[in-house]
């Protein structure tokens, strides 16, 4: 009797075992599914708030994909910092971050960025997709339009007998003597001088438009281009045609003197475009247009771009939902709403010339023609050392500025510096 209860009991032990594994594994099933589902439902991006989509947009987005993007807002200065201390503890700062052009090299050499799958259409359309791109794969896709474009006051050239706009340094030249004597401005061109990261892109862009080179093609100095460069910097400043107190004037506002009628010449953002025919910050409303960058013998055949992007952290545990934001957010129909909605200028040339055609570019001057010849003049990408070897340069163009070398000792002066990092940095 005793022995038949004991095996009853055995029996009941074994099927309660059996119901209790059944419903543990079901529920894993559940829990593993639920988590399934929420890691694609929902991603971060992590922007400036100067860049970020609308509401409406990102309701859009959810729409089409059933993705829900969660924006943290971040200034600039800040993000490199958040995404490298995250990255440090194996994490995301954001699935979709922020990727300055200048940090690509950085980022890519330091394993942060995923890399993406951008068909052939897209590349020819974003010509500044060329400055993400390391070992022919590309970490990034640029949203903001950083091309540099010449501007010129076309009421200060005309009160100065200047009809025809130069194509050349030595035209240029010419208007500028012009613009003083008759007194239309004293400064005719805006360059920044200041020991600041503007100082270093105006210069590169100077040099390599000049040029058609800066770097050499094992990423060294090109002096010869550099020394180039520096002269005329010398020159302008000797001239009067550049203000000497732009050494200590903040790079933004040296760009803004174009805008506050203190200069007839800049080489600067696109930006411009739209800021100088907005009263609220422009003196010379419908005075600004836009022409090639001049170079020695005629145009210049190429110009250059500093622009803003957006990428996927390799640590995200949402690559997929964000690679597709990612897509998303260069095309085109989404570029021209980011455009309407902000203001932001677009990266796609299609979409440049349909604003032309559409009128939404009330000025348009060269930016569809400049916008087809963007390259970079880095010959194997950006830097991972970018930061240093730009700090290094701003410095030393500073030091020209104030008198404290010559440009064959600042072209010294930069040569060894930039190599030093070369070879530091060295496969």
């Amino acid at each position: 009797m005793l022995k038949r209860k004991a095996g009853l009991v055995t029996v009941i032990i074994l099927l309660m075992s059996f119901f209790i594994s059944c419903q543990s594994k079901k529920n894993e099933e559940t829990k593993k599914e639920s988590t399934e589902s929420k890691e694609g439902s929902e991603i971060t991006l992590m922007i400036p708030d100067w860049g970020a989509p609308t509401d409406e947009m990102l309701a859009e987005f959810k729409a089409e994909t059933g993705i829900t993007v969660k924006v943290l807002p971040t200034a600039w200065d800040d993000t490199k910092s958040k995404i490298s201390i995250a990255a440090a503890g194996k994490k995301a700062a954001a699935d979709v971050i922020e990727v300055d052009w200048s940090w690509v090299g950085e980022f890519q050499s330091a394993g942060w960025l995923e890399p993406l799958e951008v068909d052939e259409t897209t590349q020819k359309d974003i010509p500044s997709i060329s400055y993400f791109k390391v070992d022919n794969k590309i970490y990034a896709v640029p949203y903001a339009n950083g091309l540099r474009l010449a501007y010129i006051n076309k009421e200060m050239f005309s009160k100065a007998g200047i009809n025809n706009f130069p194509k050349t340094w030595v035209e240029m030249e010419a208007a500028f003597d012009k613009l003083k004597q008759n007194k239309v401005v004293e400064y005719p061109m805006q360059f920044p001088l200041n020991a600041e990261e503007k100082t270093t892109t105006s210069f590169v862009t100077l040099a390599y438009t000049r040029n058609g080179k800066i770097f050499n093609a094992d990423d060294t100095l090109n002096k010869e281009s550099a020394l180039d460069a520096l002269k005329l910097i010398k020159m302008y400043l000797d001239k009067g045609y550049i203000n000497p107190s732009s050494v200590s004037t903040p790079g933004i506002d040296t760009f803004r003197g174009i805008n506050n009628a203190l200069g007839a010449f800049l080489i600067g953002p696109t930006s411009f475009i739209t800021s100088s025919n907005d009263p609220k910050v422009s003196k010379v409303v419908g005075q600004i247009t836009t022409v090639p960058v001049p170079g020695i013998n005629d145009s210049a055949k190429e110009t250059i771009t500093f622009t803003e992007a957006v990428g996927v952290s390799s640590y995200s545990q949402n690559k997929e939902a964000a690679k597709k934001f990612v897509e998303w957010f260069s095309r085109s129909d989404v570029q021209l709403k980011l455009n309407k909605a902000i203001n932001n200028t677009p990266t796609r040339t299609s979409v440049i010339e349909q604003m032309v055609k559409e009128g939404i570019i009330k000025t348009p001057g060269s930016i569809v023609e400049q916008s087809k010849i963007v390259a970079s003049p880095f010959p194997n990408g950006v830097p991972k050392y970018y930061t240093k070897m730009s700090t290094e340069m701003f410095n030393i163009i500073n030091q020209l500025g104030q008198g404290k070398l010559t440009p064959e000792e600042a072209a010294d002066k930069m040569e060894e510096k930039v190599n030093e990092l070369v070879k530091q940095n060295k496969k």
